[in-house]
Protein backbone atom coordinates (compact mmCIF):
# COMPACT_ATOMS: atom_id res chain seq x y z
CA UNK A 1 0.00 0.00 0.00
CA UNK A 2 1.19 3.23 -0.77
CA UNK A 3 1.40 6.06 1.06
CA UNK A 4 -0.58 9.36 1.10
CA UNK A 5 1.60 12.62 0.33
CA UNK A 6 0.11 13.88 3.44
CA UNK A 7 1.54 11.36 5.67
CA UNK A 8 5.35 11.78 3.90
CA UNK A 9 6.50 14.55 6.17
CA UNK A 10 10.37 13.44 4.07
CA UNK A 11 8.63 13.46 0.81
CA UNK A 12 10.22 17.08 -0.16
CA UNK A 13 13.68 15.97 1.41
CA UNK A 14 16.52 15.91 -1.63
CA UNK A 15 18.38 13.08 0.90
CA UNK A 16 15.34 10.67 0.81
CA UNK A 17 14.41 11.03 -2.72
CA UNK A 18 15.57 8.13 -4.13
CA UNK A 19 13.57 5.84 -1.25
CA UNK A 20 10.15 4.66 -2.07
CA UNK A 21 7.18 6.80 0.25
CA UNK A 22 7.23 3.67 2.61
CA UNK A 23 10.63 4.22 2.92
CA UNK A 24 10.50 7.25 4.07
CA UNK A 25 7.55 7.37 6.42
CA UNK A 26 9.87 4.40 8.42
CA UNK A 27 12.09 6.82 8.88
CA UNK A 28 10.22 9.74 9.25
CA UNK A 29 8.81 7.20 12.52
CA UNK A 30 12.08 6.59 13.95
CA UNK A 31 12.83 10.51 14.07
CA UNK A 32 12.22 12.39 17.10
CA UNK A 33 9.85 15.85 16.15
CA UNK A 34 11.91 18.93 17.78
CA UNK A 35 10.76 22.87 18.20
CA UNK A 36 12.88 25.17 18.63
CA UNK A 37 11.79 29.08 18.86
CA UNK A 38 13.59 32.24 17.27
CA UNK A 39 17.00 32.36 18.65
CA UNK A 40 17.56 29.20 20.22
CA UNK A 41 20.69 26.77 18.93
CA UNK A 42 19.63 23.69 17.14
CA UNK A 43 23.47 22.38 18.17
CA UNK A 44 26.91 23.85 18.54
CA UNK A 45 30.36 24.10 17.51
CA UNK A 46 32.41 21.55 18.98
CA UNK A 47 29.66 19.43 20.09
CA UNK A 48 29.22 15.76 19.18
CA UNK A 49 27.41 15.19 15.99
CA UNK A 50 24.81 12.55 16.95
CA UNK A 51 21.73 13.76 14.62
CA UNK A 52 21.13 14.32 11.50
CA UNK A 53 18.28 17.65 11.96
CA UNK A 54 15.79 17.77 9.21
CA UNK A 55 13.81 21.49 8.71
CA UNK A 56 10.45 20.86 8.02
CA UNK A 57 9.35 24.39 8.36
CA UNK A 58 11.34 27.77 9.27
CA UNK A 59 15.15 28.45 8.75
CA UNK A 60 18.34 28.22 10.10
CA UNK A 61 21.38 30.36 10.84
CA UNK A 62 24.58 28.33 10.14
CA UNK A 63 27.57 29.93 11.46
CA UNK A 64 31.23 29.87 12.89
CA UNK A 65 32.22 31.96 16.27
CA UNK A 66 35.67 33.24 16.62
CA UNK A 67 37.41 33.38 20.39
CA UNK A 68 36.86 37.02 20.25
CA UNK A 69 33.19 35.74 19.76
CA UNK A 70 32.91 37.45 16.40
CA UNK A 71 30.11 35.35 14.08
CA UNK A 72 30.17 34.74 10.76
CA UNK A 73 27.40 33.17 9.19
CA UNK A 74 27.99 30.45 6.30
CA UNK A 75 24.90 29.82 4.96
CA UNK A 76 20.93 29.92 5.94
CA UNK A 77 19.09 26.61 5.79
CA UNK A 78 15.81 26.47 5.36
CA UNK A 79 13.02 23.62 4.59
CA UNK A 80 13.08 20.81 3.57
CA UNK A 81 16.99 20.90 3.94
CA UNK A 82 18.97 19.02 6.20
CA UNK A 83 21.85 20.01 8.37
CA UNK A 84 24.95 17.74 10.75
CA UNK A 85 25.62 15.08 7.23
CA UNK A 86 29.09 15.64 7.59
CA UNK A 87 29.77 15.21 11.67
CA UNK A 88 27.78 11.68 11.13
CA UNK A 89 29.70 10.73 8.45
CA UNK A 90 33.44 11.11 10.15
CA UNK A 91 32.35 11.14 14.09
CA UNK A 92 33.62 14.12 14.51
CA UNK A 93 32.39 17.13 16.03
CA UNK A 94 30.34 19.64 15.05
CA UNK A 95 32.11 22.01 12.86
CA UNK A 96 29.46 24.99 13.27
CA UNK A 97 26.57 26.25 14.91
CA UNK A 98 23.11 26.94 13.94
CA UNK A 99 20.79 29.10 15.47
CA UNK A 100 16.58 29.22 14.41
CA UNK A 101 15.79 32.41 12.99
CA UNK A 102 12.37 32.07 13.39
CA UNK A 103 10.59 29.28 14.87
CA UNK A 104 11.43 26.01 13.55
CA UNK A 105 9.79 22.38 12.89
CA UNK A 106 12.42 19.50 12.59
CA UNK A 107 13.13 16.22 12.43
CA UNK A 108 16.33 14.58 14.22
CA UNK A 109 17.62 11.40 13.01
CA UNK A 110 19.79 9.20 14.89
CA UNK A 111 23.73 8.78 14.14
CA UNK A 112 22.77 5.21 14.05
CA UNK A 113 20.07 4.85 11.65
CA UNK A 114 21.46 7.25 9.47
CA UNK A 115 24.35 5.36 8.95
CA UNK A 116 22.20 1.62 8.52
CA UNK A 117 20.42 3.59 5.80
CA UNK A 118 23.38 4.59 4.04
CA UNK A 119 24.82 1.25 3.87
CA UNK A 120 21.77 -0.14 3.27
CA UNK A 121 20.49 2.14 0.32
CA UNK A 122 22.77 2.91 -2.78
CA UNK A 123 20.25 5.85 -3.39
CA UNK A 124 21.47 7.56 0.30
CA UNK A 125 24.95 7.32 -0.53
CA UNK A 126 24.68 9.05 -3.79
CA UNK A 127 22.46 11.51 -2.37
CA UNK A 128 25.28 11.89 0.92
CA UNK A 129 28.06 12.74 -1.81
CA UNK A 130 25.92 15.22 -3.50
CA UNK A 131 24.88 16.78 -0.20
CA UNK A 132 29.29 17.12 0.73
CA UNK A 133 29.66 18.21 -2.91
CA UNK A 134 27.30 21.42 -2.20
CA UNK A 135 28.75 22.08 0.63
CA UNK A 136 32.32 22.05 -1.04
CA UNK A 137 31.33 24.52 -3.51
CA UNK A 138 29.28 26.66 -1.66
CA UNK A 139 32.25 27.14 0.85
CA UNK A 140 34.63 27.41 -2.17
CA UNK A 141 32.47 30.01 -3.46
CA UNK A 142 32.31 31.81 -0.56
CA UNK A 143 35.88 31.90 -0.39
CA UNK A 144 36.68 33.38 -3.52
CA UNK A 145 33.95 36.45 -3.10
CA UNK A 146 35.96 37.09 -0.24
CA UNK A 147 39.11 37.73 -2.85
CA UNK A 148 36.87 38.62 -6.12
CA UNK A 149 33.91 40.81 -4.43
CA UNK A 150 34.04 44.07 -2.71
CA UNK A 151 31.81 44.12 0.70
CA UNK A 152 29.02 45.92 -1.38
CA UNK A 153 29.15 42.79 -4.14
CA UNK A 154 29.30 40.67 -1.36
CA UNK A 155 26.34 42.04 0.33
CA UNK A 156 24.53 42.02 -3.34
CA UNK A 157 25.31 38.45 -3.75
CA UNK A 158 24.19 37.12 -0.25
CA UNK A 159 20.98 39.10 -0.96
CA UNK A 160 20.54 37.25 -4.37
CA UNK A 161 21.61 33.72 -2.25
CA UNK A 162 18.75 34.65 -0.20
CA UNK A 163 16.06 35.66 -2.65
CA UNK A 164 16.72 32.65 -4.66
CA UNK A 165 15.79 30.58 -1.92
CA UNK A 166 12.14 32.32 -2.02
CA UNK A 167 11.55 31.93 -5.97
CA UNK A 168 7.96 31.66 -5.48
CA UNK A 169 7.62 35.35 -4.76
CA UNK A 170 7.93 38.38 -7.42
CA UNK A 171 9.92 41.21 -4.39
CA UNK A 172 11.55 38.29 -2.17
CA UNK A 173 11.40 39.64 1.28
CA UNK A 174 14.76 38.91 3.35
CA UNK A 175 13.93 38.30 6.64
CA UNK A 176 17.62 38.80 8.65
CA UNK A 177 18.68 42.33 10.14
CA UNK A 178 21.52 44.29 9.16
CA UNK A 179 24.19 42.80 11.98
CA UNK A 180 23.29 39.24 10.69
CA UNK A 181 23.46 40.32 6.72
CA UNK A 182 26.86 41.72 8.25
CA UNK A 183 27.68 38.25 9.38
CA UNK A 184 26.99 36.22 6.34
CA UNK A 185 28.41 39.29 3.87
CA UNK A 186 31.73 39.20 6.25
CA UNK A 187 31.79 42.78 6.78
CA UNK A 188 31.07 45.48 9.42
CA UNK A 189 27.59 46.50 10.18
CA UNK A 190 28.48 50.07 9.31
CA UNK A 191 29.89 49.08 6.68
CA UNK A 192 26.97 46.59 5.23
CA UNK A 193 24.55 49.50 6.39
CA UNK A 194 25.97 52.13 3.86
CA UNK A 195 25.49 49.32 1.39
CA UNK A 196 22.33 48.79 1.87
CA UNK A 197 21.93 52.66 1.99
CA UNK A 198 23.51 52.55 -1.86
CA UNK A 199 20.78 49.88 -2.87
CA UNK A 200 17.89 51.35 -1.75
CA UNK A 201 18.71 54.82 -3.00
CA UNK A 202 19.03 53.22 -6.61
CA UNK A 203 15.49 51.71 -6.06
CA UNK A 204 16.59 47.97 -5.95
CA UNK A 205 15.42 47.77 -2.02
CA UNK A 206 13.54 49.18 0.62
CA UNK A 207 13.95 48.09 4.68
CA UNK A 208 11.11 47.29 6.65
CA UNK A 209 12.36 47.29 10.20
CA UNK A 210 14.05 43.93 10.48
CA UNK A 211 13.15 43.15 6.31
CA UNK A 212 14.36 43.61 3.35
CA UNK A 213 12.27 43.62 0.25
CA UNK A 214 14.37 43.51 -2.66
CA UNK A 215 12.68 45.23 -5.79
CA UNK A 216 15.44 45.01 -8.51
CA UNK A 217 16.83 41.59 -8.52
CA UNK A 218 18.63 41.66 -11.37
CA UNK A 219 19.96 44.87 -10.84
CA UNK A 220 21.41 42.85 -7.70
CA UNK A 221 22.42 40.02 -9.64
CA UNK A 222 24.51 42.44 -11.43
CA UNK A 223 26.41 44.13 -8.83
CA UNK A 224 26.83 40.93 -7.41
CA UNK A 225 29.05 39.77 -10.41
CA UNK A 226 26.79 36.99 -11.85
CA UNK A 227 26.72 36.54 -15.32
CA UNK A 228 23.59 37.39 -17.50
CA UNK A 229 20.90 34.51 -18.49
Amino acid sequence: MGVHPSDDPLAGVAMFAGLDADSRKQIAEVAVPRRYLRGRLLFFEGEPGESLIMIRSGSVSVFRTAATGERAMLHVARAPEVLGEVSLLDGSRRSASAEALEEVEALALSRTSFLELVHASPHMLDAVLRSMGAIVRRLTEQSSDHVFLDLPGRVAKTLVRLADQKRSSQFPTIELNQTQLAEMAGGSRQSVNQAIGIFSSRGWLRTEGRKILILDLAALRKRAGFSEQ
